[in-house]
């Protein structure tokens, strides 16, 4: 038995992650997200000319040698379901999709974490932030007359940074402090951060933690030019010698988080546990505004540690900000390495790999992608190929550090419990590091009745036969599953979720019963 299994003293600082929900490029949900990393999939979309001119892109650019068609692009932007949280069509159609993803991802992340905020007794918060808003300059100002005081409110309400966390509280009926937080790409690890201290601070009882960016158009691609973070060829090669850069890409995530003792007395599911982290800033001491800074993020990393209280020998794996630039990814494991040398001299004991090589650079939701790809692989205890990985930056020397490039999928082994830190840097100098450990195991269920009932509602019909297909295709997903485990089913369904007015119960003692029912509530 290895020390992951034994009892662990829980710290009145340790905060778990007991929801999660969110939409990547190449994934539309986070179990799509774990298909695609652990296959070593690239969610980035390369665009043929048809479409990009389709999409209006003029046909002098796409001639232009230097141009690169690829962009992480995500699925149903323009969509949202203005009856269930009550805009009207003219309010979904004036607010940025930012607000509208941020607004849907939050609902679906509290529903992973099993909870109805309208039957939660205590105090949730929102930390969340988002990139530039693309939406207002594009299609709001062009077609709105603002010498309306009415429109020009309604503009500002449904585009302005000031609304993004205030709208997911009003809309949610959360109670907790809400903050909108801007800190360039560390902005949704850094909100994470904020989130665990209003936890531990007592703030709240419950937080949602976050960030989202939908730059428009999606079917789009870019210049490359010498010297700037954008990749030459529209992959990012974290850490490789050929590396030119980044690639720009959408996404939203978000990640429900409790004090660990709470979550533990509650018998929820917890994915990981956040054990510390820390913010600061550059300063001015680098070349430039927008450049690393090896001494910040050195400082920030054993910071991090040190708030968490572990050695940075007991990390296995660190979820690099890995931005594939040439200056960058040697900057970071400089300051790694230095963080790490304050205890330990080993070298290669700790797996090192970017999220960023699969679904490119996501802006103000990079931070808490790391962190949701790092809690699943917890879960899984799996380690995940970094793409594109063939020789080191000749600036990186791997072989007198502690690290050494994850590019397979392979168990993750380790000593003692899987620990790993998360690292997002913000242009501006913002750092943002966070440790985390995996989850402690599960209570076992207890002993229930045997049969069942498994209520489902929605505010449509439609909407209910296709929360009946969802749950019948998760079910068949699981199979492997304790047949107990359909109690913490029935239990979550009934208190979990929000009763809306087309219902449908079902009656079932086995997985394959429900699954019948639930198929046949779809066809009658």
């Amino acid at each position: 038995m290895t020390r992951a299994d034994e009892s662990r003293p829980v710290a009145d600082s340790d905060v778990a992650i007991v929801g999660m929900a969110g939409r990547f490029p190449g994934a539309d949900d986070v179990e799509g997200l774990w298909e695609l990393l652990s296959n070593g999939r690239e969610g980035i979309t390369r665009f043929d000319r048809e479409r990009l001119a389709a999409a209006g892109v003029p046909a002098a650019l796409l001639d232009d040698p230097a141009y690169v068609p690829a962009h992480g692009e995500i699925s149903g932007v323009e969509l949202f379901d203005t009856a269930y949280f009550e805009l009207t069509p003219v309010e979904a159609e004036l607010t940025d999709p930012q607000h509208r993803l941020l607004l849907t991802t939050g609902h679906a992340a509290l529903e992973h974490a099993g909870y109805d905020p309208g039957r939660f007794p205590g105090l949730i918060s929102v930390y969340a932030g988002a990139a530039i808003n693309t939406y207002l300059q594009q299609r709001v100002l062009p077609a709105v007359d603002q010498t309306s005081t009415s429109n020009h409110f309604a503009v500002m309400v449904g585009n302005d940074k000031d609304f993004l966390a205030t709208r997911l509280s009003y809309k949610l009926d959360l109670r907790g402090p809400s903050y909108t937080v801007q800190t360039a790409c560390s902005t949704s690890l850094v909100a994470i951060h904020l989130a665990c201290q209003g936890l531990i601070n007592g703030e709240c009882d419950m937080a949602l933690a976050g960030g989202v960016t939908v730059k428009l158009p999606q079917t789009s691609g870019y210049l490359y030019e010498e010297g700037t973070i954008l990749a030459k060829d529209g992959h990012a090669r974290t850490f490789d010698a050929d590396a030119s850069g980044t690639v720009l890409g959408n996404g939203v995530g978000v990640v429900v988080l409790k004090l660990l003792a709470d979550a533990i007395a509650d018998r929820d599911s917890i994915y990981a546990v956040i054990k510390g982290t820390a913010t600061n800033n550059d300063g001015s001491s680098k070349v430039s505004f927008a450049a690393p800074g090896a001494a910040g993020q050195a400082a920030v990393i054993r910071e991090a540690q040190a708030v968490a209280g572990v050695s940075p020998r007991s990390i296995s794996y660190v979820e690099a900000h890995g931005t594939a630039t040439r200056l960058g990814d040697p900057v970071e494991v400089s300051a790694l390495t230095k963080a790490f040398r304050h205890e330990t001299q080993d070298t290669g004991f700790c797996a090192i790999g970017s999220i960023k090589s699969n679904l490119g650079h996501l802006d103000a939701a990079a931070g808490v992608a790391g962190v949701i790809k790092t809690a699943l692989m917890m879960q899984r205890q799996t380690l995940v190929p970094t793409l594109h990985y063939r020789a080191p930056n000749p600036a990186i020397n791997f072989d007198a550090s502690p690290f050494w490039v994850s590019t397979e999928r392979r168990p993750w082994a380790c000593e003692g419990p899987r620990r790993a830190g998360v690292s997002s840097f913000g242009i501006g100098g913002t750092n943002a590091h966070a440790i985390l450990e995996e989850a402690p195991p599960p209570a076992a269920t207890g002993p229930s009745r045997a049969t069942q009932v498994f209520v489902l509602s929605a505010r449509t019909p439609s909407a209910l036969a296709v929360a009946a297909v969802q749950l019948a295709n998760d079910l068949e997903a699981q199979e492997a599953q304790d047949e107990r485990a359909l109690a913490d089913v029935a239990y979550t369904l009934a208190l979990g979720r929000r009763a809306h007015e087309h219902r449908l119960a079902c009656v079932a003692s086995t997985r394959a019963e429900l699954v019948a029912a639930l198929r046949g509530a779809d066809s009658s």
